[in-house]
């Protein structure tokens, strides 16, 4: 019966056959050697019956994990393993120095309450002796062999010398077939650390080559023109001159001249056309180094690209190519160089305020130039749309300057476009959800659309197909309108609010719509159950959205910065950085290389669209002569662009308007 209950190391079958042999007293109390309210078994009693309990687990093997944890060994005063085991008349166990301190205080035993005193105390050997037993049994099984051996010879295992003498001999030839094990691993992954740092190094090796030879390539296409523009320039002085022989002759040996002093320069970076460098290039040179880093990836990525292009055409493109002596990676990259480097500041043309002088509330929403940059309207919380002749507002003293159209709103107004082909068709979005057409020529609506049901952030008349426009609001909803009927085409129903919307300048019906989730949804109105591509990056609500051409499209965001995405290939292009916008509309405009924006630091900033700093920016100054409004409330509230020119509108939250032109 002992042996059949013994199998397993689960505590339930030890109590089970203790059980049967001691006819009902529980575990702690067979093992402390009596239960509560029963004397305590002498010592021959208690030393059979703790045989019975332990002794089959020895015998079969059983594992002690279980018994180790069981509540049983442990103080039931310390609750931990018992050390110096006590027995007390009531029949309970506890490590001694727990049990003093605990009769220092009281005298009753802690576990049943029975009268108690030190004098009721009584050493408990066996389950001293078990708890030993128990111990050794555990740290043998989880003791390596290396620490069992070692226990055996330190506690005076008897061992011959031959047998000592084999073991050494064992000892040695494993000690080195480790060490010779480990230096071959050490060796191999040394081997392959090497290999790849070799393989990683041919391959920054082979792009650096790679590189070098774009490099040379194109000195030498530059080198080239720049001889055919010095001999152009020497022919026409030569024959503006004289044209002696004489001094034929001697331009051509100037010219041969200039020609060993340009390669010698070239390696240099000297310019050998001019002895004395002009203060303008100087500045130009100043821009590109501080910007060397930036210049320097922008022209590798045009070459490398261009390059893969140049390798899928045939051999017979190739060969013009190279006949030619130019690239159309170099070419591009020129582009950047020279609209990067010609302007450095944004200069102030002309200004006018738009705000009343009594009136607070004077933050212009939107600003936009019409169809021919003849002339440009302003919408903000003054609920007044004002259009004014650009021409005018150029040239005439700004005292004087007054709108050619004044057209009065029933709410703050958000947002303005002009329709691309009506010259005098202008649409409005409002805080009330109203999207307005108006004709500027009556001063009268065309047509208002109240389908949202919040205020619409955004509106955009097709370029493509003119009697279209879209609208956004914080509905969550995209609305697309068509000015020959009074509902909506379209509606397509978002999860978030609605902060931007604009049409792809080359498509009718590709959409950008920018919203308040982070992202950027590119939307084919033919399909809109899903948009064709959903671009992420931003880490705020994307503020504005506009095409800088067919396949670019620039995004600006609270998270203070500005970002182009290819939307051709649904790929991040780069991350614009300098400007400060947290929480406000500052206003977003492209043209076909640069992005204008504004910040709440109360500047304008204009970047390159191939470079993410800022190219030339321009503070507003504040109009409060008596200080008592905090300069750093003022914010740009709205920038525009005239078309592919140089010249900017800008406007910020006290109403003042400023034109400015990329200078030098």
């Amino acid at each position: 019966m002992v042996g059949s209950s013994s199998v397993g190391a689960v505590v339930p079958s030890v109590k089970s056959e203790q059980i049967m042999v001691s006819g009902g007293s529980d575990t702690r109390a067979n093992i402390e050697g009596g239960g509560d309210g029963a004397p305590p078994p002498s010592g021959q009693a208690a030393q059979s019956q703790m045989e019975v309990l332990v002794m089959p687990k020895v015998e079969e093997g059983v594992e002690t994990d279980v018994i180790e944890m069981d509540k049983d060994f442990l103080c039931p005063i310390c609750m931990q393993i018992i050390k110096d085991a006590f027995l007390t008349s009531c029949g309970h166990s506890f490590c001694y120095m727990c049990i003093v301190t605990h009769l220092e205080n009281k005298s009753d035993c802690p576990c049943c309450g029975h009268f108690l005193t030190t004098s009721h105390l009584h050493p408990n050997f066996l389950l001293n002796k078990l708890l030993t037993k128990t111990s050794a049994r555990q740290i043998a099984k989880t003791s390596t062999p290396f620490e069992q051996l070692r226990r055996a010879l330190q506690q005076g295992c008897e061992v011959s010398v031959k047998e000592l003498d084999s073991l050494l001999s064992m000892l040695a030839e494993k000690k080195r077939k480790m060490e010779q094990e480990e230096a071959e691993t050490n060796l191999q992954i040394m081997h392959d650390f090497l290999q790849c740092l070799r393989k990683q190094k041919l391959e920054e090796l082979n792009g650096v080559q790679t590189d070098l030879r774009y490099i040379k390539e194109d000195i030498t296409a530059v080198e080239r023109q720049r001889i055919e523009l010095y001999r152009a320039r020497e022919r026409y002085m030569s024959w503006m001159g004289s044209g002696s022989l004489q001094n034929r002759r001697a331009d051509a040996k100037a010219l041969a001249n200039s020609q060993i002093h340009q390669k010698k320069d070239a390696c240099s970076g000297s310019d050998s056309l001019h002895s004395t460098q002009s203060g303008v290039s100087v500045a130009r040179k100043r821009r590109i180094h501080a910007q060397f880093n930036e210049l320097q990836e922008c022209y590798l990525q045009r070459r490398r690209n261009q390059d893969s292009k140049v390798h899928k055409q045939d051999d017979r493109d190739m060969t013009a190519l190279s006949r030619e002596g130019y690239s159309a990676g170099l070419e591009d990259f020129q582009s950047v160089l020279s609209s990067f480097t010609r302007y450095s500041r944004l200069r102030v043309i002309a200004e006018l305020r738009h705000g009343d002088l009594f009136h607070s509330a004077n933050i212009v929403s939107s600003i936009e130039f019409d169809r021919d940059d003849e002339f440009f309207g302003t919408a903000g919380v003054s609920r007044r749309i004002k259009v004014f002749e650009f021409s005018s507002v150029v040239n005439e003293s700004a005292d004087v300057q007054c709108p050619v159209v004044e057209m009065s709103t029933r709410s703050k107004l958000s947002c303005l476009s002009w329709n691309k082909y009506t010259k005098n068709h202008l649409a409005s979005s409002d805080y009330e959800g109203i999207v307005t057409v108006w004709d500027v020529n009556t001063r009268q609506s065309v047509m208002e659309y109240e389908e949202h049901e919040k205020r619409a952030w955004s509106v955009d008349f097709s370029k493509i197909e003119p009697s279209m426009l879209v609208s956004g609001s914080d509905d969550c909803k995209v609305k697309i309108w068509c000015t020959k009927q009074e509902a909506s085409v379209l509606n397509i129903d978002m999860k978030a609010n609605i902060c931007s919307v604009k049409y792809n300048p080359g498509c009718s019906y590709h959409v950008a719509v920018g919203s308040a989730d982070h992202n950027i949804h590119y939307y084919d109105l033919r399909n809109i159950s899903q948009p064709i591509h959903i671009f992420s990056g931003h880490r705020k609500a994307v503020s504005y959205v506009k095409f800088v051409s067919n396949h670019e499209l620039a995004s600006a965001s609270t998270d203070s910065t500005l970002r182009l995405w290819d939307v051709k290939e649904n790929i991040p292009l780069r991350a614009f950085r300098g400007h400060t916008n947290e929480k406000n509309f500052v206003g977003l405009s492209v043209n076909s290389e640069y992005l204008a924006c504004g910040s709440e630091t109360n500047d304008v900033f204009a970047y390159q669209k191939a470079i993410s700093k800022p190219a030339a920016l321009h503070r507003f100054g504040t109009d409060s002569e008596e200080g008592e409004d905090d300069p750093g409330s003022y914010f740009i509230s709205a920038v525009c662009w005239k078309s592919d020119s140089p010249t900017m509108l800008t406007a910020n939250s006290q109403g003042t308007i400023k034109v400015l032109v990329l200078a030098a």
